[in-house]
Order: C-alpha cells, then structure tokens, then sequence
C-alpha cells in the first residue's frame, strides 16, 4: 500500500510538469531523441506559405513549442498561429527501423489518418523528413522538410517538394524561428546537465572511463567517502575499474533540483544502482549527491563532484 503510489509516479517522471514545463528526456530512451533536444521549449517564428500562383504569401506571426512526451521516449510539438490557426506533431524515433516517424495534425485539415514523414539527423546537424507526394501535374515524388541551423536560440523550417533525385526542389512553407527562442528559465541546460548525468551512467555501467572522464571539466575535482579530494590523473585512476571489480548492470541519477549562476549550476539529488556479485546475487545501493557543474567550451560538464552513501 506505501510502494504503490511511489511506483506510480516514478512512471511519470519526465513528463511535462510545473518543475519541468517541456518534460525531461527518458534516459532508458533511444539517444536519438537527443536530436531534438536543442528545440524544446518555445520560439517565436515567422512562417510564410506559397500561394497557388507562385508568390509568396504574407509572413505571419506564430509560437513554436517543443516537449517531451510519453514519460521522456517521444516529442511533440505545436505550432499556434495569429491567424487562429493550429497545428502539430508526433514526433517518435523508431529504433527497428533506425528513423524517426512525424506523425502530423491540424485544426484546418482534420483527418482520421495522420500523414507521416519519416528521416533522420544528417552529419551536418540538420533533421531531414520525407513523405511521398506527386505534384499536382502527377509527377512522383517527395514532400521534404528540413530543420536546419539549430541552436539554442531557434532553428530555421523549410517545406519544399522534390522529384525522386531532388534535380527539382520547389519551395511551398518556410518559418524562420532563428533566435526566437522565448526565454523560459534555463531548460534547456537543464536538459543538457541531465543528459549529461546519463551519459556519465552509462559510460559507468559499461567501464568506459575515458566516456566518464569526458563528462568532467579538465580541472574537476572528486569528494569519495574516506579518501583525500581527488583531481587529474588520481581522479580517473579512481574510475578506473581492475580485475575485480563487480558489474553495475544498473546506474540511474535522479536530479532533485539545479539552480544557474551564470557559467556554473548547482545540482543534487539521488543516486541509485545494482550490482551483480561473484555469485550471481544482484545487491542494491542508493546514496545522494551535490555536483557544481561548470560550462567548459559550450557544454556543462562536472566540476565538483561529491556524493555518499545512503544505508538500506
């Protein structure tokens, strides 16, 4: 009767919240879904639309807003135009089929089947989707969109049709979200500390030290239980698993709350993990944490780093 309802929110933790306007990612989630990570949260936008005689409508005014759904394993997204207008997406990454599927409504055309686009982040950083369309003289082809120059500050949309090997690219929608980004507190670094903390979880439960030291500024220093501070070589020394040390086949950090000060954040909360011993037994353990991180060339890392154990 006490567990229960702890269990029931624990499945919700990364859904949007007062705390967490936008959601959180799911750390158990396809790592992709960090590719929309940049965009979450809101954006003024300008968007024109291509009339039927091939000029150029007038800009309109629209919010642009991004969030985590499905407890942090998918994104959706609306569009809330001036005009009265309303739209947006289900945006899921669909790890069998290495792609991402957008699946997209609007209050101007409802449908009882969603149109979908599928694609993938590029190497150049850009998020391209396609879903076949002729046009209307017939000719087979592709409708594309392409979301480019994305950072914290917004992104650009362009909707254009193409013939199969793009020798013919006809622009119908562009939205310029390019810093329009409507500030909202720090989400979006609190989103990057988080998924920073899973990446250090994850480098740990695999024993990829240089992963785990990438996660720590380059003068980071470490506070274990009954030992000296560690930093440089004696911090990754620390990390370093021997011969005998056991398998963490779990490892989770759950942030209570991250307050910025400028280029620094501090952040504490939980820590949980499983173990699995010589003999096959899996022990638990779960202790709490501070860390002060710090951003190092672009990207916050941890700076000070202490934590302890909390007893069963």
């Amino acid at each position: 009767i006490v567990l229960l309802p702890l269990l029931v929110f624990a499945q919700y933790d990364y859904e949007p919240s007062a705390k967490h306007p936008y959601g959180l990612p799911n750390p158990d989630a396809p790592k992709e879904l960090m590719d929309f990570a940049p965009l979450i949260g809101e954006c003024n936008c300008k968007s024109q639309l291509r009339k039927p005689d091939g000029t150029w409508a007038e800009t309109t005014d629209i919010i642009w807003r991004f969030k985590y759904i499905m407890n942090g394993y998918a994104v959706q997204d609306e569009t809330l135009k001036s005009d009265g207008g309303y739209s947006g997406s289900i945006r899921q990454f669909i790890p069998d089929s290495t792609r991402w599927y957008v699946h997209y409504y609007s209050n101007r055309s409802p449908s009882t089947v969603l149109p979908v686009w599928e694609g993938n982040r590029q190497e150049d950083g850009d998020i391209v989707l396609y879903r076949e369309q002729k046009a209307p003289n017939g000719m087979e082809g592709f409708y594309k969109i392409t979301f480019s120059e994305i950072n914290d500050n917004g992104f650009k949309w362009v909707g254009e049709w193409v013939n199969p090997d793009e020798t013919i690219i006809y622009p119908t929608w562009k939205i310029d979200c390019s810093n329009g980004k409507i500030q909202n507190g720090n989400e979006a670094d609190k989103i990057a500390i988080i998924e920073a903390s899973n990446k250090f979880s994850r480098a740990f439960m695999a024993k990829d030290v240089d992963a785990m030291m990438s996660v720590y500024t380059a003068d980071a220093k470490i506070f274990p239980s009954n030992l000296e501070i560690l930093s440089g070589g004696d911090l990754k020394k620390y990390w370093t698993p021997n011969k005998n040390s056991l398998e963490t086949i779990h490892h989770k950090i759950t942030s209570e709350d991250i307050q910025f000060f400028g280029d620094y954040a501090n952040d504490y909360g939980y820590y949980e993990g499983k173990t699995k011993q010589k003999d096959g037994s899996i022990t638990e353990w779960r202790g709490k944490y501070l860390v002060v991180w710090k951003k190092e060339n672009g990207n916050w890392k941890m700076y000070l780093d202490i934590w302890n154990p909390i007893k069963n």
